[in-house]
C-alpha cells in the first residue's frame, strides 16, 4: 500500500520559508554510528499497557510488516525535499505490538547518543507517521539514518530521528534534545513554528 497525503501541485506542498534545493542535502548531529545487527534493539518503554518495557531485535523488527508513503521532507534550515518514497513499519503496526497505557498523550523518540525529540501522540499515531527502513525502494544510507529512521512527514525534519532505538510513551510531555535548545515544541512546517520564543500557551511543557 502507497500512502499519498500531500495534495497535488507543488506550488501548494512547499510550507512558508521553504525552498527546493538541487539534491538532498544531508544534516545531522553527532558522527554516524556502526550498525551491529547482532546486538541492535529497539526498546519501547514508558507507560506501556503492559506496565512492562517490549524489546525488538533486528531480525524481529525488520520482518515487521511493511507500509510505503509517499511525501515531502521539510528542514528547518528552509530546505524542503519533494516526493520521498519511504519504505518502513507503520507506527501503528509498534502500537499494535507494543500499545500504550491509558492516558499516553506524547511520545518521545531516542536515537543513537542519546538524542530525542518530543511529538504528541497524535502526531506519532498518524497514519503517514512509520519507522522508514528504505528510500526510494533501497535501504537508507547511513548518513540518513540506517537502519530504522523516524519519518513525520508532516513536521519539520529534527522530529525525524535518525538511528532510533526506542520509543517511550509518557503521561506528561518533555522536551527533547533540539526542544530543550531552543526549538519549537510542536514543528509544524506550515505555522513555521521554529522556535521556543513562537509557542503559544499550551504548546509545551514549561
Amino acid at each position: 500500500m502507497v500512502e499519498q497525503p500531500e495534495p497535488a501541485g507543488e506550488e501548494n506542498r512547499l510550507p512558508p520559508g521553504q525552498y527546493v534545493p538541487r539534491g538532498r542535502p544531508v544534516i545531522h548531529y553527532g558522527r554516524v554510528p556502526t550498525f551491529r545487527p547482532a546486538t541492535w534493539e529497539l526498546h519501547v518503554m514508558g507507560a506501556t499497557a503492559s506496565g512492562g518495557q517490549h524489546r525488538f531485535t533486528w531480525p524481529e523488527f525488520s520482518a515487521l510488516p511493511r507500509t510505503t508513503v509517499v511525501a515531502d521532507f521539510h528542514c528547518v534550515t528552509k530546505f524542503s525535499i519533494m516526493g520521498n518514497e519511504w519504505g518502513g513499519v507503520s507506527t501503528a503496526t509498534l502500537m499494535e505490538l507494543a500499545p500504550p497505557a491509558p492516558g499516553v498523550q506524547h511520545v518521545m523518540i531516542w536515537g543513537e547518543y542519546g538524542y530525542s525529540a518530543n511529538m504528541r501522540m497524535s502526531d506519532f499515531a498518524r497514519p503517514h507517521t512509520l519507522f522508514a527502513l528504505e528510500l526510494d525502494e533501497k535501504p537508507i544510507s547511513p548518513e540518513r539514518g540506517f537502519p530504522v529512521r523516524m519519518i513525520v512527514p508532516h513536521l519539520y525534519a529534527w522530529k525525524s530521528v535518525k538511528w532510533v532505538r526506542a520509543v517511550e510513551y509518557m503521561l506528561e510531555d518533555r522536551r527533547g534534545f533540539w526542544e530543550e535548545r531552543g526549538y519549537h515544541n510542536i514543528a509544524d512546517p506550515w505555522r513555521e513554528q521554529r522556535y521556543s520564543y513562537q509557542e503559544e500557551p499550551g504548546d509545551g511543557p514549561p
